[in-house]
Order: C-alpha cells, then sequence, then structure tokens
C-alpha cells in the first residue's frame, strides 16, 4: 500500500488540496479515541466553488457526482491532516454524510452521492466501503450543489 493519502490520489490523477480552515465556530476534524469525525466538506477547488447550484436544474447529476468527488477529496485533506498523511492509519471509513442541494423533485440523491462513495473505495479499497445517508436538501454554504461529512475509523 502507498505510504500517503496524496499518492494514492496521484494514482487516481488527483491533487490533494491543503486541508481548508473552518469559517465559522467548529473545527475542521475531531478525534475520539480511535474515531475521526470530519465536519462537512463543500465542492471547493482553490479557494473557488467547483459546482454551484440545485441539482435537477441547472446542475445535471454527473455535475453533481463531480461536486460529490471534489468535496470527498477535501475530506482526504482533513483525514491526511489529522493523521499526518498516512493511509495506513485509516481502518475503516465508517460513514459518508452527502448533502446534495436538489430540487424538490429530484429523486436520484444515490446517484450524486457515488461521487464521493466511489473515491473513498478507490483509495481505501475495502476499508472505503461505508454506511451512508444521501439527503436532499433547499441549499447549501456558499451555494455549492454539495456537501460531504465523514466518520472515519483509525488504527489505535
Amino acid at each position: 500500500m502507498l505510504a500517503t493519502i496524496a499518492e494514492k490520489l496521484a494514482t487516481l490523477g488527483h491533487t490533494l488540496p491543503v486541508a481548508s480552515v473552518p469559517v465559522a465556530n467548529y473545527v475542521s476534524f475531531v478525534r475520539a479515541g480511535n474515531l475521526l469525525s470530519i465536519s462537512g466538506q463543500i465542492s471547493r477547488i482553490d479557494d473557488e466553488n467547483a459546482v454551484l447550484g440545485i441539482v435537477g436544474a441547472p446542475v445535471s447529476i454527473d455535475e453533481g457526482r463531480r461536486a460529490a468527488e471534489i468535496a470527498a477529496i477535501n475530506v482526504l485533506s482533513q483525514i491526511a491532516a489529522a493523521t499526518d498523511g498516512a493511509i495506513a492509519s485509516v481502518r475503516r471509513i465508517v460513514r459518508l454524510g452527502v448533502f446534495v442541494a436538489a430540487t424538490p423533485e429530484f429523486n436520484q440523491h444515490p446517484q450524486v452521492a457515488n461521487g464521493a462513495s466511489d473515491l473513498m473505495v478507490a483509495v481505501f479499497g475495502d476499508a472505503g466501503r461505508h454506511s451512508r445517508a444521501a439527503v436532499g436538501v433547499s441549499s447549501l454554504p456558499r451555494g455549492v450543489a454539495v456537501e460531504v461529512d465523514a466518520l472515519v475509523e483509525l488504527e489505535g
């Protein structure tokens, strides 16, 4: 297995961004024993909102999947910050919460959420398989289409 999360992402054609800092009164991650809780991460690349809008109109399912993937990459940046980048520190991705800004009629949230789920499995293999909630909401911070949070089990 590769030594770092950044190296694994690079093999998948992605760059691990620097972990973002909170914009309000919370922290980006909390470690409690072997559990690491990652605050919601949005689809931002280099401090720019990557996918803005509402899935279903005008954002397509494919664009929503891409937004979920970008948000998941930002989750990985927080995991890397908490573990000094050591991919071997992650025992399992326990749960993802995927929030999709969607029209009231939109009902394909799982297809959008697969952008995040597929990335976790690509990075961590079987340890990336997780439980998940894919939830539609009326809006998200900064007008982004998707936000992802995570619960991760780390090695003792």
